[in-house]
Formats: structure tokens, sequence, C-alpha cells
């Protein structure tokens, strides 16, 4: 029982198994004394420095890896009891909550998903009077605007069908692709068959207009909210617009069994050539294995599947006194304007300078001036002394679309390097911004991030230059018959083997897995190589921030070969210019060592006693490189490009 008799609505499950874990931790870190004291010990006569920068290298991968054990010492979770909700609170005592959808582009983010998405949120199982949805449309798209007016149309069939067939999940397209029809009851079969006959009808006149690229007359005279777009001079140059679709407060706003239906409202922020109009974030304000994070005082904010307290994102401090205020607020809905006067009025909010000389962007809402804007505020709302918390539960609470091509996916991480160090670099670093309410380990955990763009020089380092030095002749390791390649041996096994048994233990595959590595350095070698150089330059002011949307389109043999675990290279790029010349550097030293004729086999055993680290080394990125191989000299599917 908790205060005042109640049952607690959750309860903090500690992690199982952190005894193997803090047992592989000691132990690593017992192999990482024993190399350093090597470096040290040994220290060569000639080739000094290649000698000092592979100690430097091995320095920062320790060093990386006891932050890494940090986030994961004390990992927690989350259990919540749905069921005690009612009996804490009334109806009306609940706290309105306002979800916002974000898009930007209709051509790589279909508007079929994200309305799908829109239908999804509205038919939680919350009371609809207390819910709003936002469509933040950054694209500024009359073709989304068509696509969320269809949905605000489906939404009065969708929901009931929802209540009543206690739908999971929410959004139709998942839901229809997964659930098949049922079978034990005539008439629920025949509603079912109905519904989806009705939502596949709407997907294709969405799918139809999209391709056609534009709204003929006809449809545009439907609704008047197709009028503001005659002021549009491009998607990035357009008045605010502003639409509610559907007003909760209004009592004619029910569904098919006289429900009533959340409130809709479509917003795209003003845009003008000549103001920077700070991407996401200055929507946002118009308008999560994480679980180490909460042991260490509180996730991150990483941009989506998040919940927020309205006074957090507002500047507020947190206090004892503010929650108590704010539950006692009265939710009135009570109807004092028509919508279209609401229209009117909220526009000016929406304008592209309507926080000029005023604290949002700055001590309010989302942060501007960082492409990652999501940790920025982050980094913020915790500093202020709110609290933060991770929540897995069974069923996903949140699904969305991830980039299935290795491009997307190390454009993406670029971009989130180049934010992160951004951070770092600022006056909101977590070590100075957050030092007096963030806890030592939660700003030591934000390094994970902070520090991926240092990453870079160390793996590249690795990468390379020991295979340049085994074309030279110079031993880089311990001899392999010494004792001294113990320590070198197990840190690396180990450390690899606990990764693979985390990652099966999650739900993973050894081929996911050995993706997963690929991917790790991929994105070190040329992600955040290309986020460190964009930083430099900045830092000289030859460039500034750019907003990168991922594609979320993906056609039928893309996820075909992305469920088959199959790596999807995209379009050419500088990128793989470097993934393409590293891994071909290495396939040459490999070939040149092991076809040596100069060399008989007495003298090839002790090449490899001397160098055989350095050819293990060789052989396991020649190894991780093989989709690179791959796609250079085999590959003749529409996955390359």
């Amino acid at each position: 029982m908790g205060k005042n008799g109640y049952l607690p609505l959750f309860e903090t499950r500690p992690a199982r198994g952190l005894v193997f874990f803090r047992s592989y931790a000691a132990s690593i870190f017992i192999g990482i004394c024993f190399i350093c004291f090597h470096r040290v010990s040994y220290f060569p006569v000639t080739e000094r420095w290649v000698w000092v920068g592979m100690f430097v290298a091995e320095l920062w991968f320790s060093f990386y890896f006891f932050i890494t054990v940090i986030v994961k010492w004390n990992p927690v979770f989350r259990c919540t009891f749905k069921d005690r909700l009612s009996s804490r609170f009334e109806e009306e005592e609940l706290l309105g909550v306002d979800i916002f959808v974000c898009t930007a582009d209709p051509r790589l983010e279909p508007p079929t998903m994200v309305v799908s998405t829109v239908l999804s949120v509205m038919a939680y199982d919350y009371p609809p009077h207390k819910l709003s949805v936002y469509l933040s449309d950054d694209g500024c798209s009359d073709l989304t605007f068509y696509a969320l007016l269809e949905a605000s149309g489906f939404a009065q069939l969708w929901l009931p069908f929802c209540r009543k067939l206690k739908v999971e999940p929410t959004s139709p397209e998942a839901y229809f692709q997964t659930t098949p029809e049922p079978v034990d009851d005539a008439f629920m079969a025949n509603e079912w068959l109905i519904i989806k006959k009705t939502y596949e009808d709407m997907r294709i006149r969405i799918e139809s207009m999209t391709r056609l690229g534009k709204v003929p007359a006809d449809i545009r005279k439907e609704h008047k909210g197709f009028d503001e777009w005659d002021f549009v001079v491009s998607r990035h140059d357009h008045p605010s617009i502003l639409q509610i679709l559907i007003d909760g407060r209004d009592p004619n706003a029910i569904d098919i069994e006289g429900k009533a239906l959340p409130t809709l409202v479509y917003l795209a922020r003003e845009k003008r050539p000549q103001i920077h109009h700070n991407f996401k974030a200055g929507a946002l304000n118009a308008l999560l294995e994480l679980a180490g994070f909460d042991g260490n005082g509180g996730p991150c904010y990483i941009g989506t599947g998040c919940v927020h307290r309205r006074e957090s994102l507002c500047g507020m401090k947190y206090s004892k006194e503010l929650i108590v205020e704010s539950m006692a607020m009265k939710y009135d809905r009570k109807i004092i304007e028509k919508a279209s006067s609401i229209e009117e009025n909220c526009k000016a909010l929406a304008s592209c300078t309507y926080e000029e000389n005023t604290p949002w962007g700055k001590e309010m809402g989302v942060k501007y001036g960082c492409v990652v804007e999501d940790i920025l505020t982050g980094i913020c709302i915790q500093s202020r002394g709110w609290r933060s918390v991770y929540l897995t539960p069974q069923r996903e609470a949140f699904l969305g679309m991830v980039p299935t091509t290795l491009l997307d996916t190390l454009v993406q991480h670029k971009r989130w390097a180049e934010g992160d160090f951004q951070i770092f670099l600022s006056k909101h670093c977590p070590f100075v911004y957050g030092c007096q309410n963030m806890p030592l380990k939660l700003q030591l955990s934000y390094c994970i991030y902070l520090f991926w763009v240092p990453n870079c020089f160390a793996t590249l380092y690795y990468v390379f230059v020991p295979s340049f030095c085994l074309l030279k002749g110079i031993s880089l390791f311990p001899k392999i018959s010494s004792s001294w390649g113990i320590p070198y041996l197990y840190v690396i096994v180990v450390h690899r083997v606990q990764s693979l048994v985390e990652f099966v233990w999650l739900g993973g595959t050894v081929r996911g897995w050995l993706n997963e590595q690929r991917m790790w350095m991929f994105k070190r070698t040329t992600s955040y190589f290309f986020a460190a150089i964009d930083n430099i330059l900045k830092l000289c002011g030859f460039s500034k921030s750019a907003f990168i949307i991922t594609g979320k389109v993906a056609d039928d043999d893309l996820n075909r070969r992305y469920e088959q675990e199959s790596m999807e290279f995209g379009t050419s790029s500088p990128m793989f210019t470097v993934l393409a010349t590293l891994a071909l550097f290495n396939l040459f030293g490999l070939v040149v060592v092991g076809t040596n004729k100069a060399i008989n086999d007495d003298a090839r055993i002790k090449v490899f006693d001397i160098f055989g680290f350095q050819i293990l080394l060789c052989c396991v990125l020649v190894f991780v490189n093989l989709p690179i191989y791959q796609g250079m000299f085999f590959r003749k599917d529409s996955g390359m490009g």
C-alpha cells in the first residue's frame, strides 16, 4: 500500500542477472589493467609514435567501456497497474492529454502511414474529451491535409470498432495486416469486412492522390481548409495554416455510436525564406536499452515515444507544490469560442516570428539551435529538477519506422553525432548545465551519445594503422606465444561474447548481431567521422546545421531484404568511398601477407608468432566488411542503388 492507503500505480523492479554483468565488467577491467601495464612496460625504441597511438586508442576504448558500464550498472524496469487508475481518480480528475504527431515530407513519410498513426492515437483508451491530437506538418502539404481530412471521417467508424473488438494494435494499417478475420461470430465478421473495405478504399484514395501529386479542384471545394493553400508559395514560404478538423468540445463531434470524438487539429507553421524556422523544434513549440539511464536518474528524451508534463516543457522548475497545483486545476471543455475563431486567433502562435524576443526555444519549450533538439531539451528539463522514467510495457506502446538502407542509417547517425557533440562543446554540457540537479551518474550516462564523434578517431586508427604496420613489418601487439597476449585475447573475445549473449537474450539473432557489429564499425568510420568534420567546419564558421529527413518509404523488395537481414546500400555516397577504401586496404594487407612466397614454412610460423594479433585483426576486419565486398563485386540486385 502507498501513502493515504492507495495501492501504487506502478512498481520499480531491478534487472535480473546483474551479478553476471558486474562480474564480467570487473574481469574486463582487470584485463584492461594488464593491457595498459604491457603498453607502458614494453615501450619500443623505434616506431614509438605508432605504439603511443595504439595506447591512446586503447585508453579511449577503455574510457568509453567504463561509461557503458556505468549506464548498465543498475538498470531498472517499471511495471504499471492500469486497472488501479480508475480506483484512484474519477474520469473528470484525469489530466488532459495532447498528442503531437510530426511529419515533414509526403514523399519520404507517406500520408497513409501518417494518418494510420493519427488514427491509432485517437483510439487510445482514454476519455475522448480529455484527448487532443495535433498533426504538425513541417512540409505544409495539401496532400497530408487531404489524408488527415479522410482520416477524420474514417475515425467515426474506426473508434467504435476499436472499442467493440478491443482492437490491438489500434493502427488500422498494422491491425489489418496482422489480425485475421473473426470466424466465430458472423455479425462481427461482416462488420470486420466492412471496416476493412472502408479503410482500404480510403487508403487507395490517399495513395492515388499522393501519386497524382496534387489535390484536384473538385475535392478542394469540399472543405474550406484547402483555401489556405491559395497563399502557399512553396513548402519553404507560406503563412500559418491551422485547421480544427474535429472540435472535441462540440456536442455534435460524435462517432456512429454517439460517443464523443477527440479533438483533431492540423498545423503547418509559417515559414519565410529569410527567417530560420528551427525545423521540428519550432513546430513542436507551436504545438527510450534506456533502462540503465533510468537507474542513474532518468532516461534522456529521444524525440519520440514519450509523454511530458506540460509544466516541464514550459520552463518551470520542479516542485511538489507545482504538481499539487496542476493536479487541482479543473479541465474546462465548455465552448467559449467557435472553432473558426480559435483557428484565426491561434495562427499568430504558429507564425515564424512568434518566439522572437521571448523565452521560447531558449528557456521554454523544445530547444532551438541544435539538430538533436530532443537530447538538448531533455538535458534542460532534467537540469530543472524534473525526473524521467523509462517504461516498456509488454505490448509496445509506440511503433515507428526506422531507416532500412545503410546510407539512410549512416546519414541519420551523422546528424545525431554532430548534434550530440555540439551539446558537449556548448554551455548545455551536462557537466556544466546540469551539475546541480542531475546526479553525476546521469551526467556520465549522457556521454554515451555525446562522445560518438571522438569514437571515430580511435576506431579509424585501429582499423587502418595495424594493417598498414603489418605491410611495413612493424609489430604492435605481443607475440602469440607470449603470456601478455592473454589479456588482449580475453578482453576482445569476452566483450564480444557478452554482446552476442545480450543481443540474443533481447530477442535478436546471430546474423542480426553480426550486422550490428558491422554497423558499429561503419558508423564510427563514416557517420561519426563526417560529423567530426562538420563540427570543425562549424567551429570555424564555414557551415551551419541542416536538418535531414530520413526516408520512410520502402518497396516490397527492400522490405524483403530488410526482413532477411540483408544489408541495403541505397544510392552512392562519399561515405561508401571511405568504407570501400578501408575494406580494400585490409583485404590487400591480408592477401599480401598470406601469399608472400618469399616466406618459407618455418619463417611463416615465426611471422605468425610475431604478427599474429595483427593478422587476426585484419581477418576480423575483412570478415566485417564482407557486405562491402559483395556489394562491390558480386551483388546485382536493386539494393545496390
